[in-house]
């Protein structure tokens, strides 16, 4: 039998016909710099190669799966592959939920769950009813109170679940939030109907409701002065305006009064009730959800349950004095603490009852721990997880699966890990490797790199300068191979980056008494002028600190909201700054329309100078494949056409009309430098940096792209497949082009996901330039090479979770790397 995994003449995308074998049943890292092929190889290639071969073999049609350029891959196994890409962006889906702990939590309590009788108050023990948990659906029957007789309802499974309606709190139907109209920012109490004071309202929408406003008020025998501002409403006219006449909130005005009957004789809905209807009815269309957010809608903690979705029955029930709303809360470190101490603390009939069930939990507990989230709560909602945490989330269900023979396809699990996480996470690796199965990852990492039993280091460079295969083998004959930049930085060939030794600043950023989350009444000094890293163990408080403390509170301050400590005393230091801007890695965009080219306002230039190539035949907005004109019509510019398979999920084909160039004949027939647009839009930043070297507006742009390590990425890339870290990166490139305000604020979340060690040095290039011109950088990192390169660090921990939110170290790299306190300092050291 064949050991390797062979490749032979791969050419999708940038791979330069490469050949390759990868032994089997190994650890192998696919590494190199950003854009180089490494997933188009490991992903579009491999993958889905295997996909495709395995639905073969069971006698599937495949037609729906294109095989990839390549001559053949032969020795391949059925394939898994875990991204970067969230699965699961239901606010009802939380980290208990994706992971099943949850449900075996709920099997836990309506086992033996006591709760106080609601007629003596007295508690009533578990009734060990046999399959009472079986049916989550099926209504709980009455059994009564030992002490009183008063009937309760049985306790099932479904009675703990906020996704059911016999255990969801009504209020908030098991969401923990409920949306609320903010008034302040639905209408303008300075202007009046008739002169735009509605958010959201065109002038043709305003002037056919002012006749449906005066209509209603006569209705009820009052007026509604359309032309008198907002503020000198009373609360009818106010009530009208904003909650319609069917609302309790205007009902109350006139109880014995019939709405009017149609539209035309005042039947108006009201602004705040409309909005909060459309949002409701579009539950499926996150991105109308989030114009409705940012038009007048706030989310705010359900009053009724106190943002715990289940209603007050479950609540109240405890097992061994924890209710399941405290377990859900409690870092999985410490609920793997109380899981062990269960069989102490159990008796009589009870642990007969749930010792499987507390098996079972143990165990799913314990390979959530080795994947190194044992920070998180079961509580959290799955869409505020990061790519890294998600996706060790899913490496911890495939080490429950026992399969083997089976190739695994990770991409960079380390995002997001602190140095002294990764050596957990490798063990993970090497455990699924010995079950009998290939584990791929592409990493950057080099503590993965070194502990890989077969190394790929695929460039040279990005774009069309890679794609070829430029060093393999061990992790010490890729260190030996002179021309591998992957070599360079294993062996330590390359520099290491070292920080401009500017130490602490005369201006800083003060914050006071920061105690959210974990944080332990944290006050941290955050000099300015400065490189600054926040660095600690996952689950320190890293992101609670700078995200939901700092960034908040500046975005109050330059608002002229003013401060709203709550979770902190206040910041002081905000006169040194002129504003703050923030790089998350959330999405840019869940618009498939929407790419690299058009967030990053280059498309429009480029379009510009076609219009101008086709000397008056052709506008601008011809060249847009978001506008009827020059677009192919038959696929409406999308260049694929959506097919439904029945009971399979529908795929996306070749649109057979403009064989997937978007555009027109027509249109495509204008080129500029030998390229028509849909080459353009095929081509990378740098590529098309190349052409449009002699336009400044659209040069500019692609090299602030560039700068930031975005030089491989194809301009018409479809921004919902950006990883985290290039749409952070996108995100960075754009403000670099905006007009600073003063001394700006830059505070970035682990810029640096996603990047070559020799990516990271260029963005570290771009930093200090930031730097340099007199703004702040405050950056959440793991990255070693960044943490040597900043002049001040905050080293939170000392772990992470309840055991997390102190600050353990700060001061120069030096400084830190000598703190012994700091687990830090000692990779600093190393």
């Amino acid at each position: 039998m064949d050991d390797f995994i062979r490749v032979t003449g791969a050419r999708l995308h940038n791979l330069q016909n490469v050949s390759l074998s990868l032994p089997k049943n190994k650890l192998v890292v696919l590494t190199g710099l950003s854009g180089s092929g490494k997933s188009t190889l490991a992903f579009d290639t491999l993958h889905r190669e295997g996909q495709r071969q395995y639905l073969e073999s069971l006698g599937m049609v495949t037609g729906f799966v294109s095989k990839p350029a390549v001559d053949s891959i032969t020795g391949l196994s059925p394939s898994i592959s875990v991204d970067q890409h969230h699965t699961n962006r239901s606010p009802r889906s939380t980290v208990g939920t994706v992971t099943e702990v949850f449900t075996y939590l709920r099997l836990l309590w309506s086992r033996i769950g006591v709760r106080p009788c609601p007629g003596c108050g007295k508690d009533i023990p578990p009734s060990h009813a046999a399959g009472a948990e079986a049916d989550e659906d099926a209504e709980p029957g009455q059994r009564p109170c030992p002490h009183c007789g008063t009937p309760v309802p049985e306790l099932v499974m479904g009675s703990f679940s906020f996704n059911k309606p016999a255990g969801a709190c009504p209020a908030c139907t098991g969401l923990g939030e409920v949306i609320r109209p903010d008034v302040r920012r639905l209408v303008d109490d300075d202007k009046s109907v008739a002169q735009g004071a509605v958010n959201g309202w065109n002038a043709k929408f305003t002037d056919w409701s002012l006749p449906v406003l005066r209509a209603a008020a006569g209705h009820y025998g009052f007026t509604f002065d359309t032309d008198a501002p907002l503020g000198e409403l009373d609360d009818r006219q106010r009530d009208l305006l904003l909650h319609g006449v069917e609302s309790p909130e205007f009902r109350r005005h006139f109880p014995d009064t019939d709405p009017p009957a149609t539209v035309a004789a005042g039947r108006f809905e009201g602004v705040a009730t409309a909005l909060l209807r459309r949002y409701n009815d579009r539950a499926d269309d996150p991105e109308y959800r989030e114009r409705a957010e940012r038009q007048g809608l706030v989310k705010q903690p359900c009053g009724e349950c106190d943002g715990t979705r289940l209603g007050a029955a479950a609540r109240a029930v405890t097992v061994h004095g924890l209710t399941v709303v405290e377990a859900t809360r409690l870092p999985l470190t410490d609920l793997a603490g109380w899981l062990g101490g269960l069989r102490e603390r159990s008796g009589g009939d009870d642990w007969p009852l749930v010792e499987p069930v507390v098996a079972d939990l143990e165990e799913r507990v314990r390979r959530l721990l080795d994947v190194g989230v044992g920070y998180l709560t079961l509580g959290q909602a799955t869409p505020s997880l990061s790519a890294g945490e998600t996706q060790r989330l899913r490496l911890a269900a495939l080490l429950g699966s026992g399969l083997t023979g089976v190739l695994y396809v990770l991409d960079e699990p380390t995002i997001g890990l602190h140095p002294s996480d990764t050596a957990r996470l490798v063990d993970v690796l090497c455990r699924l490797r010995d079950l009998g199965n290939t584990v791929l990852v592409i990493e950057h990492d080099l503590d993965v790199l070194k502990a890989a039993d077969h190394v790929v280091d695929v460039g040279p460079g990005a774009g069309r300068d890679g794609g070829r295969i430029v060093a393999e083998g061990t992790p010490k004959e890729v260190a030996g191979t002179a021309g591998s930049p992957t070599g360079a930085y294993l062996s330590g060939r390359a520099a290491q980056p070292v920080s401009r030794g500017r130490g602490d600043g005369p201006a800083a950023l003060v914050i006071r008494g920061a105690r959210a989350h974990n944080l332990k009444n944290l006050t941290v000094r955050v000099p300015l002028g400065r490189l600054v890293t926040v660095t600690g163990p996952s689950g320190s408080g890293k992101s609670t600190l700078l995200l939901d403390i700092l960034d908040r509170a500046a975005r109050r301050h330059f608002n002229g909201a003013g401060e709203q400590p709550g979770e902190h005393d206040g910041i002081d230091g905000w006169e040194h700054l002129g504003k703050i801007v923030t790089v998350d890695q959330e999405p840019v965009s869940r618009m498939p329309r929407s790419n690299a080219a058009t967030y990053g306002e280059v498309f429009t230039p480029i379009r510009e100078v076609f219009a101008a190539r086709s000397k008056g035949a052709l506008t601008a907005g011809h060249f847009s494949f978001n506008t009827a004109g020059g677009r192919c019509e038959r696929c409406e510019g999308a260049g694929v056409l959506s097919v439904h398979m029945h009971f399979l999920p529908a795929v996306e084909v070749r649109c057979p009309s403009c064989r997937g160039r978007r555009f027109r004949p027509e249109v495509l027939g204008v080129r500029y430098e030998g390229y028509d647009i849909a080459q353009v839009l095929a081509a990378t930043v740098d590529e098309a940096l190349e052409v449009f070297r002699e336009v400044p507006a659209i040069a500019a742009r692609l090299r602030r792209m560039a700068d930031v390590g975005l030089g491989y990425l194809p301009l018409g890339q479809p921004a919902p497949t950006l990883s985290g870290g290039e749409a952070q990166r996108l995100k960075l490139a754009k403000e670099l082009g905006r007009r600073a305000a003063g001394r700006t604020l830059y505070v970035l979340d682990e810029p640096t996901t996603g990047l070559h060690a020799a990516d990271t040095a260029r963005l570290l290039g771009v930093l200090q330039r930031l730097v340099d011109a007199g703004h702040s950088v405050i950056t959440i990192e793991h990255n070693v090479d960044v943490m040597r390169a900043s002049d001040w660090l905050i080293d939170l921990g000392p772990v992470g979770g309840s055991g997390g939110g102190r600050v353990v170290a700060e001061g120069t790299p030096g400084e830190v790397a000598a703190a012994r306190a700091s687990g830090t300092g000692g990779f600093l050291a190393r």
